[in-house]
């Protein structure tokens, strides 16, 4: 089995799933694998990718699940639970974002993790994001985009770190609906697991009642951070 793949027991395993739920999932054709010598297999980086699909669908109590494999599959089960705002500087917010376009506002975005010093190579990540962007856009019907390069870059961070930009008024910015997007996040993760678990908690902040009504209303990146730190704790 090659490195990096999952067999039928490792993957349960992974998920917290029984081996025949795997199983039945694999048959249907709902998860990402192939068979090798008539064995399933399953490659990391596509289950990473899968479960990146199912967070940006899934409702609150389908997310806290994920969230939990997650937390569960962490190399060390004393790791701390995610924390938005912790992973949210205040050189990483921009209220207002003065972009007006697509490209301006990911130029934009990327400029502000530059500004932590924990991005040395803001070009290359403006071009993950764009490429991504390009394979499948990240905006939400709710307005907002959870921007990120297809696969974490650790080789040009210095740390997980994330962005908060909001447009004076709505772009177009690729959603499935043509709906327009004035709320932006970037998501600078460096391992899968790690961007998982950020992506399914940032989910679960954007999808609590009220917030984004009262993130749209703050004056100041302050505000904004402490917002979100004030709703983390209702998760």
């Amino acid at each position: 089995m090659a490195e990096g793949d999952f067999d039928i027991d490792g993957l349960a395993a992974y998920l917290h799933i029984a081996p025949q739920q795997v199983m039945r999932l694999a048959d249907r054709g709902k998860l990402p694998g192939r068979k090798v010598a008539g064995q399933w297999r399953f490659h990391r980086a596509d289950i990473h990718h899968w479960l990146e699909t199912r967070i940006g669908v899934s409702c609150e109590e389908e997310l806290l699940e994920v969230e939990g494999v997650l937390q569960r599959a962490a190399p060390s089960a004393a790791e701390e639970e995610v924390s938005i705002a912790a992973l949210l500087p205040m050189e990483a917010i921009a209220i207002p974002l003065a972009a007006r376009t697509k490209p301006s506002v990911i130029r934009d975005m990327v400029d502000l993790v530059t500004a932590t010093g924990l991005l040395w190579d803001p070009e290359k990540m403006a071009e993950a994001v764009r490429c991504r962007e390009e394979l499948h856009p990240t905006a939400l019907d709710n307005g907002v985009a959870l921007l990120h390069p297809r696969r974490p870059m650790a080789s040009i961070l210095g740390g997980a770190v994330l962005a908060l930009g909001r447009t004076p008024t709505g772009i177009p910015f690729g959603g499935s609906r043509g709906l327009l997007t004035d709320v932006y996040f970037l998501i600078c993760s460096v391992d899968d697991a790690g961007h998982l678990r950020v992506l399914a908690r940032l989910s679960r902040l954007i999808g609590v009642s009220g917030f984004l009504d009262r993130l749209r209303d703050v004056d100041s990146a302050a505000s904004a951070r402490a917002l979100i730190a004030e709703t983390e704790q209702t998760l």
